[in-house]
């Protein structure tokens, strides 16, 4: 067994993951908020951490997940609140819908998956030990606040310290940080506590200082706490989450338990589509759904979103999921030469002998480019020699397991009715002549059809947007 490298994010140093002597690897991730659809920028992040959780299983590190799920905050309540049903109604549901989602794109379910709203009171017993402690103070409308000043520390992960952003207790306008989620680099006290609104409706508990629900914050530094105890030894989510969430986390777990939090930290990068950030307002926000819709596998999705690296922005287009599945049906006409189906599954590997080089890449820095890169440098370097079969189907089925790409059944191909077709060439002809007046008229005829044209080097792509 040979030691895992991986860029820890306080730091942004390439370490080795030491293994845990109590014989568990202690892993938190930061899940969903079940309000609405995963989109695929939240399940690329998803889908990384199981390729990393399935590499360490493979490598004997005895993985132990809990990724939360947040069904208390300012949206899961407002949306609930907008739509007339309870608060366990409304989450269950989106919550049914993320885990289906997740099997369908073979995301191995956490060991344990807890709930804020069925975490309440550990919340409480951790606000109530920092309040104790001076961590942490009550205003007069009964919302607990965790004093930023107390913790010398805060802001080591995000580099907070080295952009001379003020400490105070009050943000610029003159008040705390009341909300669940914020994007503006400003170091106010934050909450841990947030006393009733009327806004809220029932959806409240009942606390020392009076009816209110956790911050979002500090479920995670409950849970984990409960969990996995004082020290985890990786904790991931997207790199969005670094400031304020992961440095608020690691705040309030570090004063109330005494201990460092987090020995590793790994972020995620953002996922763009067609070279914008994903937003409703774009219009590019996709869902599994609405690739299915288009016509591709989740397999193609998992593919697609895998084969970047997880520390780099990764471009989605259409043409990605062209070459999601042109990849995946070399893969699955490899796995034919064995003439046994090939379901991902795990072997005991000793000694690799032919894809070595795969494994190895994914355990320097998770490097999952590099690994599909060697994949198909193997095959290309045995196809026709097929001796030793048993160790090269092990070896390629544990390769397969670790990306969790499933190479049983067929992939949905794309219908292209002729006339959409036809459009098409012509503006491809249009293009490459140097037409781009006409190159842009057809372009846009084919999106008011429903159709989007992506170009790449040498060809193009058709996707339905509907």
């Amino acid at each position: 067994m040979h030691s895992m490298k991986l860029v820890n994010s306080l730091g942004s140093e390439k370490e080795e993951l030491r293994r845990n002597p109590s014989g568990k690897f202690s892993m938190y991730f930061c899940g969903p908020t079940v309000y609405n659809y995963a989109h695929i920028g939240n399940f690329r992040t998803y889908l990384l951490q199981d390729v990393l959780v399935r590499t360490l299983e493979i490598d004997g590190y005895n993985p132990c997940v809990v990724r939360n799920i947040t069904d208390v905050d300012d949206k899961t309540i407002r949306d609930s609140m907008k739509n007339g049903v309870s608060l366990a109604d409304f989450t269950g549901k989106w919550e049914k819908i993320f885990h289906e989602d997740c099997d369908a794109l073979n995301l191995r379910r956490p060991d344990f998956e807890p709930r804020a709203a069925e975490h309440i009171a550990e919340q409480i017993a951790m606000i109530e030990n920092l309040v104790a402690n001076g961590f942490a103070y009550a205003a007069a409308d009964g919302s607990v606040y965790f004093k930023i000043s107390a913790f010398e520390r805060y802001g080591a992960l995000s580099n907070l310290e080295n952009r001379q952003l003020k400490t105070q207790t009050l943000g610029s306008g003159g008040e705390r940080n009341l909300v669940d989620e914020y994007d503006r680099e400003n170091v106010s006290d934050f909450a841990l506590w947030k006393a009733t609104k009327s806004e809220d409706g029932e959806n409240f508990w009942p606390s020392p200082w009076g009816n209110g629900r956790p911050g979002w914050h500090i479920e995670c530094s409950a849970m984990a706490k409960k969990y996995l105890g004082n020290t985890i030894d990786l904790h991931s989510g997207g790199v969005d989450l670094k400031f304020p969430h992961h440095e608020n986390e690691i705040a309030q777990s570090e004063c109330a338990n005494g201990e460092k939090f987090v020995r590793h930290w790994m972020h995620v990068a953002h996922l763009l589509v067609d070279g914008a950030k994903m937003s409703k307002s774009l219009g590019n926000l996709y869902t599994l759904n609405d690739v299915l819709n288009m016509g591709y596998s989740p397999m193609c999705l998992r593919y697609a979103l895998i084969s970047a690296h997880y520390s780099q922005q990764l471009n989605f287009t259409p043409n990605s999921l062209v070459a999601a599945k042109n990849a995946l049906e070399k893969l699955r006409n490899f796995a034919k030469t064995f003439q046994q189906k090939c379901p991902p599954q795990r072997f005991e590997i000793g000694e690799w002998k032919f894809f070595g080089a795969a494994f190895g890449a994914l355990m320097d820095d998770l490097n999952t480019p590099e690994c599909l890169g060697n994949i198909f440098k193997a095959m290309n370097g045995i196809r026709g020699e097929m001796r030793q079969q048993s160790q090269l189907f092990g070896e390629f089925s544990t390769i397969m397991y670790c990306l969790g790409l499933r190479l049983t059944g067929e992939e949905k191909s794309v219908e292209i009715p002729a006339h959409i077709a036809q459009l098409a060439d012509a503006r491809w002809r249009a293009k490459i002549s140097g037409d781009f007046k006409e190159s842009d008229r057809l372009r846009r005829e084919l999106q008011t059809s429903g159709w989007l044209v992506s170009d790449g080097k040498d060809s193009y792509a058709l996707t339905p947007l509907r």
